[in-house]
């Protein structure tokens, strides 16, 4: 009797089900999504909510869109920001074009001197604008000795300062979302054009350039919206009237009094930022924050139909907009010389290419000066400035914190965004465009209004000053890049190398051991490395969440730069310049093994 109740119990499914769910690669989500739940959500729900705790919900806003030094300041950000947008539109659209058209060694040479200056700090390269457009710089210089100016003239602290600065430091990410979109297209269409009898400007603007719409919009919108947050460059290269809205919420910072109508202007900027990527995401799709197409989700052939109607209207209007627009100036175009095209992309190309690595050399060169002041050429050189930063224990300290935090948030970023990609490519959970839209929104938050959401949150655990917190901040934008990198990796690897090895009764650890770890380790790599150095150069987030006793290498190099300009600092920037190329170099034999090994 007690054997047959026994043996008439139900199965045990609860049991079978939770293991079939520890199983399922989504779970691998949760690790990245409770870390950015509670160190980035939660501080920016909670700043929203400081922000209308006024006697009226609406007071603090209030005063923002009425006092006009705050108006106006949003403003000229807009202005600003469109502005250098536009501007890396009509550099960047023919340097990604002579990349394209580039062969061999000179394509590797143009497409590093364009990518190198992209993973510098923005304060460097920053800095080395100081330093070429000073009154003691190559600049100044120049137009002496050719009779342009007859003493030095003030090229610094105004508005073309700000527009050159923030052009040359954003003007990578336009090339190469151009370049990403003109590297797919199909040349058997420009050749039919031009067998067709079209001229190469009726080829461009008729075929070349409606095709590459998806990339141009992508690469406009990302430096617009990056552009919104900036207060660097304004800061070090613009004067009074050239301050944009983030450098308010960095000053108000310093006043106590100033809670509730601090963080209304935070979430003023946050919102305005959220509202253009909102909709240009309705146009582009939300990829074009990745720079990948829709991740396949579990159920995806229904909306194929739809898919490909909304990719034809996008067309049609790229078409009729390049027909209003265009054939007047075709007519027009129609009479200049076929090199015509090829000279203005290997001239405007080689300008953007000059842009971008003169600062950098000018540095670099001044790093090696005997002189006490900033001068080019130097009068001779001499290594004192690289014996006063090694011998000054506060520059060391500072070196020594930036790395063992970088190292820190590097272990977080990958340890986290590797579960994340493994659950994101590996599962068939729907919405997937989603849930990699929340792993890589970082990225478009400005870092001022990160930096001030997570202060509130840091001194209630008392974080604040802390290598783990500032190594956990520093993750929140170090994730997105392992994200990224790492999913684009796991796609690129055949899924039944790993069904196989499971069949054959390799446990998941194994699996992923023997076969999918050594196929990503390239992409691994390179995540580590940028995740890194995302953090070894991060300011903004140290400048709210650091302390006096606690200063990385970032911030001693800020408060130099606003209190004096020596050449130690053109050393921090050269060894930062060595520790970039020297992390590509490393990573360039790991890659070619993968290669070999493929």
């Amino acid at each position: 009797m007690t054997t047959a109740a026994f043996d008439a119990r139900p199965p045990r499914r609860p049991a079978i089900q939770l293991s079939e769910w520890i199983k399922n690669p989504a779970v691998l989500l949760l690790p990245a999504a409770g870390f950015l739940a509670f160190i980035y959500l939660l501080p920016l729900i909670d700043l929203g909510r400081i922000s209308v705790s006024g006697p009226t919900w609406s007071v603090y806003f209030e005063r923002v869109f009425s006092v006009p030094l705050y108006w106006e300041s949003l403003l000229r950000t807009m202005q600003i920001s469109l502005t250098v947008a536009c501007l890396c539109l009509v550099l960047g659209y023919p340097t990604a074009l002579l990349i394209h058209r580039s062969r061999g060694i000179v394509q590797v040479l143009i497409a590093t001197a364009i990518v190198l200056p992209y993973f510098i700090a923005i304060l460097i390269r920053t800095y080395a604008w100081m330093v070429l457009l000073g009154r003691n710089g190559p600049i100044n210089k120049l137009m002496a000795a050719l009779g342009v100016f007859a003493e030095p003239a003030q090229l610094l602290f105004n508005r073309g300062s700000v527009l050159l600065g923030m052009t040359a430091v954003l003007l990578p990410l336009m090339v190469l979302s151009i370049y990403a979109s003109v590297a797919r297209l199909d040349q058997s269409l420009a050749r039919a054009a031009l067998a067709a009898g079209a001229g190469p400007i009726a080829v461009f603007w008729r075929v070349l350039f409606p095709l590459t719409l998806p990339g141009v919009g992508a690469g406009f919108l990302l430096v617009f919206v990056t552009a919104l947050g900036f207060f660097i460059t304004p800061t070090l290269l613009g004067g009074p009237g050239d301050q944009m809205f983030a450098m308010h919420i960095t000053q108000q910072a310093d006043f106590a009094t100033s809670e509730g109508f601090l963080q209304s202007l935070a979430v003023v900027l946050l919102v305005i930022t959220l509202a253009v990527v909102g909709i240009a995401g309705r146009f582009l799709g939300f990829e074009f924050i990745w720079g990948g197409g829709k991740l396949s989700d579990s159920v995806e052939k229904p909306t194929a139909v739809a898919a490909q109607s909304a990719t034809d209207g996008r067309r049609s209007l790229a078409s009729a907009i390049a027909d209003v627009i265009g054939w007047p100036l075709l007519r027009l175009a129609g009479h200049l010389p076929a090199s015509f095209g090829t000279w203005t992309v290997r001239l405007m190309g080689g300008l953007v290419v000059a842009g971008l690595i003169l600062p950098i050399v000018v540095v670099m060169i001044i790093s090696f000066s005997s002189a006490t002041y900033l001068t080019f050429p130097p009068p001779s050189f001499s290594l004192r400035w690289y014996e006063k930063f090694f011998s000054d224990s506060n520059w060391m300290s500072a070196f020594w914190n930036s790395l063992v935090i970088a190292s820190m948030s590097a272990c977080i970023a990958v340890t986290l965004g590797a579960s994340a990609a493994m659950g994101i490519v590996r599962s068939r959970i729907k919405g997937k465009s989603a849930i990699m839209l929340l792993l890589v929104s970082p990225v478009i938050v400005p870092p001022v209004v990160l930096g001030l959401s997570l202060y509130s949150l840091f001194l209630r655990f008392d974080l604040v000053g802390s290598m783990w917190g500032l190594a956990a901040a520093h993750a929140i934008g170090g994730l997105p890049l392992v994200v990224v990198i790492l999913s684009a990796a796991l796609q690129a690897v055949d899924p039944r190398l790993e069904q196989a090895a499971a069949v054959h009764g390799a446990s998941p650890l194994t699996v992923f051991r023997t076969v999918t770890l050594p196929a990503i380790a390239p992409g691994l790599a390179a995540a580590t490395f940028f995740a890194f150095l995302h953090s070894f150069d991060e300011l903004v987030l140290s400048l709210f969440l650091s302390s006096a006793h606690l200063r990385t290498l970032p911030l001693m190099l800020w408060a130099d730069i606003n209190y004096q300009l020596n050449p130690v600092l053109a050393v921090v920037s050269t060894l930062e310049v060595l520790l970039v190329v020297g992390g590509i170099a490393l990573a360039r034999p790991v890659l070619t093994r993968s290669r070999g090994v493929a």
